[in-house]
């Protein structure tokens, strides 16, 4: 029975099968969409380091012939056979892509797989839908690949080139284009498909599989050949290319919005979602009420008798009063009186008023930019904070040791996202700070958001977290990873220095050490520009590595102007 495979599944092969030689289908189609669909073999740095092991159309089997592209049969777009034993030893991994030939993109395709069938059994599946890509216009489909033993991957990877770019990030080299004559009519090729009659080789499709529909055949007056998208291999002449389809809209799960809490002083009124007394959301507007208070991005009052910042990437607008300067009063910090309480005469109180605390009953309240003070008395619930990130606390107030366990350990310690934290607990208040960073409180109602370990300060304990993996393809180790938050409450992120909140589009990319968080529904890839040392490990980059995100309107990513 075919196991079913989901993005990112990997499994031994010796797991699924006891045979040697393979039998790979590949089932992808779309209104009027052709496809290129080939084999990469690639050599221990995962770069396509001999041209002879592109296998595609042009050149459709290995110079052993341990890969060879047999074309479409039993249902099948494409069909390779791969006899593992042959492969040679510099053959480190086999990549199996598909690419469009002209117009459209991979969120027009339908359903499809990638399966591998041995001894007549279909062993394993990967079954995937255009849902899950948006303006690609190829998709690494599944691996081969050794490591120790051979294995197989299901991949799922959108990429934005077509087989030219595709070839380009694997190493090889784009030749000039070249007519290359067509291939002999009528030969049947090294290992064709078995008649009626004849029984099925060892590594063929189950028997009984529905036969693959007519290719529609060419016009019979000779058309020019197709560019050469690689390699100087040229394709058999008589193909058109399809006509240009329609650009589908881009499906995408629902956008997860994360708004911030309000600015202490300021507490909104309570409200419904797209009433009055809601807090703007990232990427939306606010609501059209009487301010009661500031957008997120929007300048607060002036702390500490400084200029108020500007929104994020807007010139700031001069200081009316600068601090230390004569004039009036300067503002105290978020909305608070200049004046000493109660009109005392001035003296130390006078100094010293507009550094006061901010208590707004709100269950966390930043009392500065880089201060932050957590209310155990509101909710009732504990809170989960970075180990010796207290500055101080008022009240009987519990502290003790949040162990992540035995599992916990070993995943934060492979994947670089542990985190060493205490468990709050009583009735009081606790201020929260580390190394003068940025806070920003980030309100979670359902939603989710993805946040390194290395930027969480402090968050509810009710709020779900797990670490997950962001997968790559070719970077060693086989993914980054990162904090995914989820629920109802608030995670506190810090930041060196002001951070800028972007919406996602196609064309968002953001180097991953400066990063902080983006939101959930973002589709998140590796960009195809990116080449890692050898010794990058999981938590590690090595080097840069660049992230590119899409999404539906509403999603975002929050990036820091410094990198870890």
């Amino acid at each position: 029975m075919a196991r079913e495979f989901q993005r990112g599944h990997k499994a031994k092969l010796s797991d699924l099968t006891a045979g040697r030689d393979l039998y790979v289908g590949v089932q992808i189609a779309g209104p009027g969409l052709t496809f290129d669909i080939s084999c990469f073999g690639l050599d221990a740095d995962e770069r396509l380091s001999d041209d002879r092991y592109f296998v595609f159309f042009n050149q459709p089997k290995s110079p052993e012939e341990a890969i060879q592209q047999l074309g479409p049969q039993a249902g099948d777009t494409e069909s390779f056979r791969v006899t593992l034993d042959r492969i040679p030893s510099h053959i480190h991994k086999l990549s199996f892509t598909a690419t469009l030939d002209g117009a459209g993109q991979m969120s027009q395709v339908g359903p499809g797989y990638i399966r591998v069938v041995a001894g007549g059994e279909e062993v394993v599946r990967y079954s995937f839908t255009g849902a899950e890509f948006s303006t690609e216009r190829a998709v690494m489909l599944g691996d081969f690949y050794l490591k120790d033993v051979w294995r197989f991957a299901a991949v799922g990877q959108g990429f934005d080139g077509g087989l030219e770019a595709l070839l380009k990030n694997f190493g090889g080299e784009v030749a000039e284009e070249e007519p290359a004559a067509a291939p002999a009519q009528g030969a049947a090729p090294g290992f064709a498909p078995p008649g009626q009659a004849a029984a099925a080789p060892g590594f063929a499709p189950p028997a009984g599989a529905a036969p693959a529909p007519a290719a529609p055949q060419p016009t019979p007056a000779p058309q020019a050949p197709r560019p050469a998208p690689a390699q100087g291999f040229a394709p058999p002449p008589g193909s058109t290319p399809p006509p240009s389809a329609p650009v589908a809209p881009q499906v995408h799960g629902a956008p997860t919005i994360a708004a911030p809490i309000a600015p202490p002083g300021q507490v909104p009124p309570p409200g419904q979602p797209g009433q009055p007394g809601q807090q703007p959301q990232f990427g939306q507007p606010p609501a059209q009420t009487p301010p009661a208070a500031a957008p997120y991005g929007q300048a607060p009052p002036a702390p500490y008798g400084q200029p108020a910042p500007a929104p994020y990437g807007q010139p700031g607008q001069p200081p009316t009063n600068p601090y230390g300067q004569p004039g009036q009063p300067p503002a105290s910090p978020y909305g608070r009186p200049g004046q000493p309480q109660g009109g005392a005469a001035p003296g130390v109180q006078a100094a010293l008023a507009k550094y006061r605390e901010a208590p707004t009953g709100q269950r966390w309240t930043p009392q500065n930019p880089r201060l932050i003070r957590a209310d155990l008395g509101v909710g009732g619930q504990p809170f989960l904070a970075r180990q010796g990130s207290m500055v101080l606390y008022q009240g009987k107030v519990d502290f003790s040791y949040k162990g992540a366990g035995f599992r916990g350990r070993i995943v934060g310690n492979a994947t670089g996202q542990e985190m060493q934290l205490m468990r709050c607990s009583g009735q009081g208040q606790v201020f929260l700070a580390e190394n003068a960073a940025e806070l920003h409180p980030i309100e979670l109602q359902g939603d989710a958001i993805c946040v390194s370990a290395e930027s969480v300060l402090a968050f509810d304990e009710g709020l779900h977290h797990e670490v997950r993996r962001i997968e790559g393809h070719g970077i060693p180790g086989g993914a980054l990873f990162t904090m995914q938050f989820q629920g109802t409450g608030t995670v506190v992120v810090k930041t060196h220095g002001t951070p800028v909140v972007l919406p996602v589009t196609p064309t968002t990319f953001a180097d991953s050490n400066a990063i902080v968080a983006w939101s959930a529904a973002s589709q998140v890839i590796i960009s195809s520009q990116v080449r890692l040392r050898r010794n990058a490990y999981p938590g590690h980059s090595g080097e840069t590595v660049n992230l590119q995100f899409r999404g539906a309107p509403g999603n975002f990513i929050v990036v820091q102007p410094y990198e870890v």
